[in-house]
């Protein structure tokens, strides 16, 4: 991904544009074939001296086809011809972005893969599920990388929407109205180039195609926050579910020698902050004055590439750290035990009113025996075999049963045939 968005890349991509426009005005006579062929045979740049040339034109598309003129010679006079700068740098930025897109949707197929394996791995492993933080109802560990594959799949549209959006180009010239050119010329280019043709655009492509991308990029990155948080949380000291891979020779802190630390999924989540704020950058460019300004042009140098490259980059991390992400299944059975019983208080509620308790009652002598539990260390399941009220309508192999794991779990092969049968 860095190469891609290099400098060297983004002039070849230029002079792919270039000479793209050259081709076409030759099949329609608008410049001749000898001079075609003296173009696309000494057609070369030096990113060294682009940069020079600029120094003085302070223009970087002119500094670039200066710097083919001289390597050219006379036939560079059809260079450029009847284009406006930004005929070339949007329409080879939608090759930079195209590309880019496809990088990424591999990586996230890579992904994909792995949050598959793992889910199948884990999908009878019994772990506490959590709301607001505090243990709620026994669930499956697999279930969470059968959520988080779900949502990778989400996030393969949208960069396959994005995708599409980006891969339009333009050559309609300064304002977009085909003053010097003939609209046959942009279709033909980007036919060419395997770009759609705007149907109508001013100086440039339009912002909201950018913004479109970059915010499909921060949901991704914010996806894999998501993930990272979560594995943070499962990594603490007094959770101790799963952890980052700990390899030999690795140090946690240079103070304290028994660290072992998420540093990975902590870099993934700063980094989505970076990605995120990157995506009102192009929400920002949307607005500009006109038919053009250029208060989107310097930004986008900065967001575009390092967009792209950061999530790359995430996407990357993410998929090794799942992958070598290190499970504690009798440590989650350890947590599950630790409110004694109490996480199967929604059980018993059901068991009471499926004997024609009231549902109000029911919760009323199931909180007050939880409440016990809380505040004086009791264990749930013995108070409820010693409550007149509840155990004079269930017996005590009923009030057995609702601790029973399996009735948490007995549906899960059921979901995971919702997602994983579904290969869209």
């Amino acid at each position: 991904m860095g190469a891609l968005w290099s400098e060297e890349s983004r002039f070849q991509k230029w002079l792919d544009v270039e000479v793209a426009v050259c081709e076409v005005h030759a099949e329609m006579g608008t410049i001749p074939n000898e001079a075609l062929e003296q173009i696309k045979s000494r057609a070369k740049f030096s990113v060294e001296r682009i940069n020079e040339i600029e120094k003085t034109t302070n223009h970087d598309v002119i500094a670039f086809t200066t710097n083919l003129a001289e390597n050219i010679g006379e036939a560079a006079r059809f260079v450029h011809y009847g284009l406006t700068s930004s005929d070339v740098v949007d329409t080879a930025n939608a090759l930079l972005l195209r590309d880019a897109c496809d990088l990424l949707q591999a990586k996230v197929e890579v992904l994909m893969g792995v949050l598959q394996r793992r889910a199948f791995e884990f999908k009878d492993v019994p772990q506490i599920g959590r709301t607001h933080g505090i243990h709620a109802e026994p669930t499956s560990f697999g279930l969470t990388f059968a959520l988080w594959y779900d949502e990778m799949r989400r996030n393969r549209k949208r960069l396959k929407r994005a995708r599409k959006a980006v891969s339009v180009g333009k050559i309609s010239g300064a304002v977009g109205a085909f003053a010097l050119l003939d609209p046959v010329v942009e279709e033909k280019v980007c036919e060419r180039l395997g770009l759609r043709y705007a149907a109508v655009s001013t100086q440039i492509i339009q912002r909201d195609t950018y913004a479109e991308f970059l915010c499909a990029l921060a949901i991704i990155a914010s996806s894999l926050d998501k993930f990272a948080l979560n594995i943070r949380h499962w990594q603490r000291t007094e959770v101790g579910e799963a952890q980052e891979r700990f390899t030999v020779g690795q140090k946690g802190s240079s103070a304290m020698p028994h660290k072992r630390n998420p540093i990975i999924s902590e870099r993934i989540c700063g980094m989505a902050r970076v990605v995120r704020a990157n995506s009102l950058v192009g929400l920002d460019n949307v607005a500009l004055w006109h038919e053009r300004d250029i208060s989107h042009s310097s930004a986008e140098r900065v967001v575009l590439p390092d967009s792209s490259i950061a999530l790359d980059y995430m996407l990357h991390k993410a998929t090794s750290l799942i992958d070598g992400l290190v499970v504690h299944p009798d440590r989650m059975l350890q947590n599950l035990q630790a409110t004694r019983g109490l996480v199967f208080s929604g059980q018993l509620l059901l068991a009471l009113t499926q004997k024609g308790v009231s549902r109000e009652t029911a919760y009323e002598w199931v909180q007050r025996n939880a409440m016990r539990v809380w505040d004086e260390n009791e264990n749930f399941e013995e108070l409820l075999r010693n409550d007149q009220e509840i155990n004079s309508h269930l017996s005590a192999e009923e009030i057995g049963e609702v601790f029973q794991l399996g009735t948490y779990l007995r549906n899960v092969d059921k979901i995971f045939e919702r997602v994983f049968g579904d290969s869209e």
